[in-house]
């Protein structure tokens, strides 16, 4: 087991190093919208929604890689058409390895959805999301070659390392575009499509200044479809294609949902079950359970990459918790048929 660890170690670290300039990910994509495509703010059903994502992975074999994410969106009516508009803010926090290299996000965004159909819901939105990124490391505990004195390792000894300094910051922005309808004639089952075009000013992304390293931008292509089986119960199936540089995530997958309660428009509890895949990585069973207006859901990735033996399949787990609610003192979209949702 002992070289089983190293070996894992040593290959998570050559991972690294090849899609250093990969973002972090979520098995719940769902329930972080704006890292998708800030395109997709506001497209649920409700006024205010806030959501939080904690992922930890590799606890089991080494320091566990640990991201955290928050949003919060308010939607809002524009004029008199059934235009909306939804102002969010997404935080990420990212922490890895054991010299601590930590990512900080603060994005702000906007999303203007446009209503193509006066009898229908269809709508098209436009988002925008940029903000300030700060990454950090903790140089104190670096190894490196020059710690090796020739009689066993020497933390007095300097790291032998040139960058400057030990964080940075930089703007970061995204840009996205979705398609949001009622599925038919039904005026419950729906879907969306979007195409949302990440790190587009393709900022410097390295601690050394020479040479300059860009973040590679990233395209991710989403989809989703509701389907209501009957009054009590629906199903629901979601995807994301992401590509940024020469590297390619696939994730998708569906849940169960069952209302519980007397009242079908606004059930008590609604159990969610189902699983997802990412594609030659993981497995990744979900529960979640609403009681509203708030949600909790609780996933589990289960190994299945080349890493697999080392990990004893044994992947990370994820925990998200959501309120969405309606607006009690202004306009609300409680009783809208025209509205973004999903």
């Amino acid at each position: 087991m002992k070289n089983q660890k190293w070996f894992f170690i040593i290959s998570l670290c050559c991972i690294s190093g090849i899609v250093h300039s990969q973002d972090v990910h979520f098995s719940q994509f769902f329930d972080a919208p704006l890292l998708r495509n800030p395109s997709l703010a506001g497209i649920f059903n409700g006024d205010v929604r806030a959501q939080g994502v904690y992922r930890s992975q590799w606890g089991s074999v080494t320091r566990p890689y640990q991201t955290g994410s928050f949003d919060v969106e308010i939607k809002k009516p524009i004029g008199r058409a059934n235009d909306f508009i939804t102002y969010g803010m997404q935080i990420l926090y990212d922490r890895a390895g054991d010299i601590n290299f930590t990512t900080t996000n603060i994005l702000p965004a906007v999303n203007y959805h446009k209503s193509l159909n006066g009898n229908k819901r269809k709508f098209l939105s436009l988002g925008f999301m940029g903000g300030l990124v700060q990454r950090r490391i903790d140089r104190s505990k670096m190894t490196t070659n020059n710690h090796f004195d020739g009689f066993g390792y020497n933390p007095a000894l300097p790291d032998g390392e040139t960058f400057p300094t030990s964080n940075y910051k930089y703007w970061d922005g995204s840009v996205g575009i979705s398609y949001n309808s009622s599925l038919g004639e039904s005026e419950v089952s729906n879907f969306f499509i979007g195409l949302a075009y990440h790190h587009f000013n393709r900022p410097v992304n390295s601690f050394y200044k020479n040479p300059p390293i860009e973040l590679n931008p990233k395209w991710v292509a989403s989809g989703g479809v509701k389907l209501f089986v009957n009054e009590f119960s629906y199903v629901s199936f979601q995807a994301d294609i992401s590509m940024q540089g020469d590297n390619k995530e696939i994730i998708g997958g569906g849940m169960y949902s069952r209302k519980i309660g007397d009242d079908m428009d606004n059930p008590l509890y609604t159990l969610h079950l189902g699983a997802y895949m990412r594609w030659k990585d993981a497995i990744i069973p979900v529960i979640k359970l609403d009681y509203n207006p708030f949600s909790i859901a609780f996933s589990y990735d289960v190994n299945t990459s080349a890493l697999k033996t080392a990990s004893q399949y044994r992947g990370g787990f994820e925990l998200s918790i959501a309120y969405i609610g309606f607006d009690k003192i202004g306009y609300s979209t409680k009783d809208a048929v025209l509205c973004p949702k999903f």
